[in-house]
């Protein structure tokens, strides 16, 4: 009888880890050169089936737990790298981290240059210096042609908005819409080997050139009209942001989940 029991358990387990065809879990992560873990990090689900790219951005603070302590998640960067943060994210979400993406602030720069600058729409005014990092913002509110150094310093702001962490993360998801929408033209199918190239000197990834440049087509293909955003779900109770596990267990299911079945409480480990 426990044969047969463990039989079935084992061809359940299987069936709930059966993969869909040509979807993808790729976590993309921006670092302050080394001022304090991974600033900026967003999981992007590339469904090539269903013709759609979905991020969702995992605010610095939210609660992690590692080794039996607490911890902010973004500090699983300084304590592991893109392995560790891959890990403890995998791990509250229940599934996997198929492929990660890290980019310092010199590759951001190199990359926006890239494609000529961005047409952005600056959501506030931006007035903010900081010597010490050598971090000098005046950029006014309005659309404005950014330069790779121009669009760093407004992904980077964060002061005047109601909530610091939170109102940044919606300009930085903006930003990556605009970049999508001039990057991503079939007029630009021709020039995808220029931009893996890029891409390889400024990034480090774990995904191939190969892979590279067939998911830069698919891109491509999928459009800029079929690419969403937006933010964990959670409560922000200091010092961190607690995820509401009804509400990931949801947003896991209806856009990150690379699984054929539906993802289950029992998948998630998300801290109280």
């Amino acid at each position: 009888m426990q044969t047969g029991q463990t039989a079935d358990t084992a061809e359940e387990q299987s069936s709930h880890r059966e993969r869909k065809s040509d979807f993808y879990t790729i976590l993309v992560s921006g670092v302050d050169d080394g001022n304090g873990g991974s600033d900026t990090n967003i999981l992007v689900a590339v469904d090539v089936a269903n013709h759609s790219i979905y991020g969702v951005s995992i605010p610095r603070d939210t609660k992690a737990v590692w080794n039996g302590k607490s911890h902010k998640i973004n500090a699983a960067y300084n304590s592991g790298g893109m392995e560790k943060l891959s890990e403890v994210i995998a791990g509250q979400l229940g599934i996997p981290v198929d492929y990660t993406v890290l980019v310092n602030l010199k590759g951001f720069v190199a990359l926006v240059d890239a494609i000529g600058g961005v047409d952005f729409e600056v959501p506030i005014d931006m007035d903010y210096e900081d010597p010490y990092q050598d971090l000098y913002i005046h950029i006014p509110k309005g659309m404005q042609h950014l330069s790779g150094a121009d669009a760093i310093k407004v992904v980077r702001f964060r002061e005047g908005y109601a909530s610091q962490d939170i109102g940044r993360m919606q300009t930085q998801q903006n930003f990556l819409k605009a970049v999508a929408r001039q990057t991503l033209k079939v007029s630009n199918l021709a020039r995808v080997d220029a931009f893996v190239k890029i891409f390889e000197k400024y990034v480090e990834t774990d995904l191939t050139l190969g892979n590279l440049a067939w998911l830069g087509g698919q891109a491509i293909s999928i459009g800029s009209d079929n690419i969403a955003f937006s933010t964990l779900p959670g409560e922000w109770k200091s010092p961190y942001i607690h995820l509401d596990a009804d509400e990931i267990l949801t947003l896991v299911n209806e856009h990150l989940n690379p699984y054929v079945e539906d993802r289950v409480p029992a998948d998630l480990n998300i801290p109280s």
